[in-house]
């Protein structure tokens, strides 16, 4: 093997291990992530480090490199996440004007809502959220459960009859 075909700072190099490695890397990252944009872009910030390093990285060991990047990107991602997570829990609780009587008001109607959602037969718990949280309209819904649109009406009509009972009762 010539020194140009092993020197990973030698495009043509660099991108055959991006050939032979980015899709397995990319499946590992989707496998963690279970989001296939930030699997891209932590792929994509795997190779930019490993092009910014290409000089220190032994050929040989490209592939345990690649993968131990790629999980040390995975886990800052996820502090990063936690971190954010916190900040915006904290400031919520202290950016309100709310009383602590309508904080608490407010929790106990979410946990209701929640529950009775849970609590709705799995078709009419299905079309709900699609509809409701997902914002799809019942055309797509009933092409992505494979039945008509009456059926997305009534399923939903049962859900909202359903929820309007209970939640009504708060």
């Amino acid at each position: 093997m010539s020194k140009n075909s092993r020197n990973i700072c030698h495009s043509k190099t660099f991108e055959f291990i991006y050939n032979t490695y980015a899709k397995a890397i990319r499946r590992f990252l989707f496998f963690k992530t279970q989001d296939v944009e930030a699997a891209e872009d932590i792929l994509q910030d795997v190779f930019v480090k490993l092009w910014d390093n290409c000089s220190n990285v032994d050929y040989d060991k490209v592939k345990s490199y690649l993968y131990s990047i790629a999980n040390n990107m995975f886990i800052n991602e996820k502090k990063h996440q936690k971190v954010v997570h916190k900040y915006n829990e904290n400031h919520k609780k202290h950016d309100t004007n709310e009383s602590p009587e309508f904080i608490m008001l407010e929790k106990e109607f979410m946990e209701k809502l929640e529950k009775t959602i849970a609590s709705l037969p799995e078709k009419q718990r299905e079309v709900f959220l699609l509809n409701r949280i997902e914002k799809k309209k019942y055309k797509d819904i009933a092409d992505m459960l494979n039945i008509s649109v009456k059926a997305v009406e009534k399923r939903m009509h049962q859900a909202l009859v359903v929820m309007r009972t209970e939640i009504g009762k708060v």
